[in-house]
C-alpha cells in the first residue's frame, strides 16, 4: 500500500531532508585521502545526534552503521570499516537517512576523491544527470512510476553504462522503505502506479561503468559490480505537493 502524506507530515519530512542535505554538503569537504570509511561513518553519526536526530539506517534490518559507504566497485550497502582507507582517485558513495521524530529522509551522493580517472568522473556526471532526468519525469502531469525508470535507463544506456536492476528506489517518509518500488528501468511485468499528491519518493539511480550485473558479498550486505568496475549512486527524496514536485534533500 502506498502511504500518502499530509502537508503536516511532509513539513516534518522536509526538515529531516534539509538536515541530511546539510550533512552531505559537509561531507564534500570532510572526506579526504587517508581516512577510513569508519571515520566518515562516525562523523555522520555525531552530526545526526548533535542535531537531535537518529540515524535511520543504524540497526535497520541488522545494518551495523549510520551510513552505507561504498567505494569504487561497491554499488551499495558498503559497511564502514577501519580497514577501508580512502585512496586518491576513489569514488565514495555515502547513502544515509535521518529519523527526525518519526519522519525519514534518504539521500546518497558519490564523492570524487582527488585525482580520479576521467572515465570515473564521467560516470558520476551521467549518474547525477540520470537522477535529475528521473525527477523531471516524475514531475510531469499524469506521470507514472515507470516514467522515472525510463528516463534514467535511457540516459545511462546512451553512454553505454550498466543500469542496476536488482535494487531500486522506493517510497519513504514515515519509514525507511515504503511502497512503491521505483526501478531504474521499465518492464510490463512491474507495477506502474500513477504519481499522486502526497507521495514521497526516494529516487536513486545506481549506474555501473561496465555490466549491470552485481554480486552480494559474504557479509550479506555489500553489493559489488560483477566485473569489478566502479559504480556511482545518487539519490534524492522528493515530495508531490499541491504545488507540484519538490526536491526535499536540498539546502
Amino acid at each position: 500500500m502506498i502511504r500518502l502524506k499530509t502537508e503536516a507530515q511532509i513539513d516534518k519530512i522536509r526538515e529531516a531532508c534539509h538536515l541530511t542535505a546539510e550533512l552531505m554538503n559537509n561531507l564534500s569537504t570532510f572526506i579526504e585521502v587517508g581516512m577510513s570509511t569508519e571515520d566518515i561513518d562516525q562523523y555522520c553519526y555525531k552530526f545526526i545526534v548533535d542535531h537531535k536526530g537518529k540515524p535511520a539506517f543504524l540497526h535497520y534490518e541488522g545494518f551495523p552503521a549510520t551510513a552505507c559507504i561504498s567505494v569504487n566497485e561497491e554499488v551499495i550497502h558498503g559497511i564502514p570499516s577501519k580497514k577501508r582507507i580512502i585512496q586518491d582517485g576513489d569514488l565514495v558513495d555515502v547513502d544515509l537517512g535521518i529519523n527526525l521524530d518519526g519522519h525519514y529522509s534518504d539521500m546518497a551522493r558519490t564523492f570524487i576523491i582527488g585525482n580520479a580517472k576521467e572515465e570515473y568522473r564521467k560516470l558520476c556526471e551521467v549518474t547525477e544527470e540520470s537522477l535529475r532526468l528521473g525527477i523531471e519525469a516524475a514531475a510531469q502531469k499524469g506521470a507514472r512510476i515507470q516514467d522515472i525508470g525510463a528516463a534514467v535507463y535511457k540516459h545511462a544506456r546512451k553512454h553505454g553504462y550498466g543500469v542496476v536492476r536488482d535494487y531500486c528506489g522506493h517510497g519513504v517518509g514515515l519509514d525507511v522503505h515504503e511502497e512503491p518500488e521505483i526501478p531504474n528501468y521499465t518492464s510490463s511485468y512491474l507495477p506502474n502506479a500513477r504519481i499522486r499528491e502526497g507521495m514521497v519518493l526516494a529516487i536513486e539511480p545506481m549506474i555501473n561503468l561496465g555490466t549491470h550485473k552485481i554480486k552480494l558479498l559474504s557479509n550479506d550486505w555489500t553489493v559489488i559490480t560483477a566485473d569489478g568496475l566502479p559504480s556511482a549512486h545518487f539519490e534524492d527524496t522528493v515530495a508531490i505537493t499541491k504545488h507540484g514536485l519538490e526536491v526535499l534533500t536540498v539546502l
